[in-house]
C-alpha cells in the first residue's frame, strides 16, 4: 500500500474519531424507552345534508318490507304476450341473473347507510344479444340502489346465447350481517 494512501486513511480516521467520539461518550448505556403509542378511534361527523337526492316518491311504506323476487309486478311488455311467445324466458332471466351479479357492485354510500332492497329490471337486448335498452319496473326505494343495478347491466353488454328479447330479471342488494 503506497504510504500515501496510509496517511489519508490515518487522517480520515482521525477527523472522524474526533467529531463522532464526543457523541459515543455522551450516550447512556441504556436507551430510553420509545414513546407509547395511542390510538383514538372516533366515528365520523354525522352529515348535515343527505349524500343523494332525497326520493320524489317513497315507493315502500316504513311498515313494509322489501318486495321478494315473486311479489315483483310483471314488466309492462310482457303482460299481455301469450306464454307460447316466451320460451325459455326462465332460463334466459337465470343466464342474465347470473352475468349482472359479476358487473353489479354494491354502492359504498348505500352500504355505509345500511340502505337494502330489490330492484325490478327488464332487460331489452338486440338481435345480436347485446343490451339495447334498460328500464326499472320495480324500484328498489333507493335510486343509488335502481342506478347501480342498471349500470350493472349496461356493463354487462351482451348476454351469452340470448337473441332478441325483452327478459325481466330482480336483483335483491343485500347486506351480509
Amino acid at each position: 500500500m503506497p504510504p500515501r494512501l496510509i496517511l489519508a486513511l490515518a487522517l480520515s480516521l482521525a477527523l472522524h474519531g474526533g467529531v463522532l467520539l464526543p457523541d459515543i461518550l455522551k450516550r447512556p448505556s441504556v436507551a430510553p424507552s420509545p414513546p407509547v403509542l395511542q390510538a383514538l378511534l372516533r366515528l365520523p361527523p354525522k352529515p348535515e345534508a343527505p349524500l343523494f337526492d332525497p326520493l320524489l316518491k317513497n315507493t315502500l311504506d316504513d311498515e313494509e318490507s322489501p318486495k321478494t323476487v315473486n311479489e315483483l309486478p310483471s314488466p309492462p311488455s310482457l303482460k299481455n304476450q301469450p306464454p307460447k311467445l316466451q320460451p325459455n324466458i326462465k332460463r334466459d332471466a337465470q343466464v342474465a341473473r347470473k352475468k349482472l351479479s359479476e358487473y353489479v357492485y354494491y354502492p359504498a354510500e348505500a352500504s355505509l347507510r345500511g340502505i337494502e332492497g330489490t330492484v325490478g329490471l327488464l332487460i331489452i337486448l338486440s338481435a345480436d344479444g347485446s343490451v339495447e335498452d334498460v328500464q326499472i319496473f320495480a324500484s328498489s326505494g333507493y335510486p343509488i340502489l335502481d342506478n347501480a343495478a342498471a349500470k350493472g347491466v349496461w356493463a354487462m353488454q351482451k348476454l351469452p346465447g340470448v337473441k332478441a328479447r325483452e327478459i325481466p330479471v330482480s336483483y335483491t342488494f343485500r347486506l351480509v350481517h
